[in-house]
């Protein structure tokens, strides 16, 4: 069985001890934490961790280890949400170029490499700069700007299945192109999908914390591990561990997907996996 071999696979299962415990903080945030991630508290400004705040306290009094535990729930939302965005459509047009082959696939793949000519984070500016910056236009032009890799992806996985024995048969007994399409072959092209899904979400946390760290992305008092990190830098020498925290969960959350991808690669890869075993 799959969920096994993953409990076998030491960097998949690296990976979610890594994360679970970030999954339990975003789900139980406000049992976690007594305080307020937003209420300011003038009295205990810029005060050290200790046993009544861990993570110390900001520049306006506020909870640190509330605002890193609520920003999971930001981080975490922008990730799935803007990787859900980009499977979707990198599927759609992988599967199109890739099925039905010939002028379809030269054009869509055409369209594919000018926008891969894009530096997409400098694309990512662009498109936020000129719209509100809301949790959800962040989510959705991240999502927007990062389907290309899936595309082709698709495309290369469904080239190798379209002609194989299954879907000729399929073809034989008289089902229509699409229903071949979407209940034959895509299932057979998902496994590549669903590491790179698990890494891009880790690049997507990444994209939003930078966006929230040069003030156009998640705007406060909305805690988000990058706006945190955008206030702390005029403390930094002062209070360190308005640094320290949010950039430790950054970093352990992105190296916790990277090391989940990189295990169910092995596991997907029948030849990387009966090596390794």
């Amino acid at each position: 069985m799959l969920y096994k071999r993953l409990f076998k696979n030491q960097l998949a299962l690296t990976g979610l001890i890594i994360l679970v415990p970030m999954f339990f903080c975003a789900i139980f945030a406000p049992f976690i934490t007594k305080h307020n991630p937003v209420e300011p508290n003038l009295k205990e400004i810029l005060m050290p961790p200790s046993l009544s705040h861990p993570f110390g306290t900001d520049m306006l009094g506020r909870d640190v280890f509330a605002r890193v535990v609520y920003g999971s729930r930001i981080s975490l939302l922008v990730g799935f949400v803007s990787v859900g965005i980009a499977i979707l459509i990198g599927i759609a047009i992988g599967a199109v170029s890739g099925y039905f082959g010939g002028i379809v696939d030269e054009i869509i793949m055409r369209f594919v490499d000018l926008m891969m000519c894009f530096p997409t984070f400098f694309l990512i500016l662009t498109v936020i700069a000129l719209l509100e910056p809301s949790i959800w236009n962040i989510m959705v032009v991240i999502g927007a700007t990062n389907w290309m890799g899936i595309a082709r992806l698709v495309r290369a996985e469904i080239l190798g299945i379209k002609n194989k024995e299954f879907v000729m048969a399929a073809r034989a007994l008289g089902l229509s192109e699409l229903r071949i399409l979407i209940k034959h072959v895509l299932p057979n092209a998902m496994s590549p999908v669903y590491v790179v899904a698990t890494l891009g979400i880790g690049g997507a946390i990444l994209t939003e914390s930078a966006l929230s760290f040069l003030g156009i992305g998640i705007q406060p008092p909305t805690p988000s591990w990058g706006n945190i990190l955008t206030q702390a830098k005029d403390n930094i020498e002062v209070a360190w561990w308005l640094s320290l925290y949010p950039g430790l969960a950054i970093f352990l959350t992105v190296i916790g997907y990277n090391l989940l991808g990189e295990g169910l690669r092995d596991l997907f890869d029948p030849r990387r996996y009966y090596r390794l075993s």
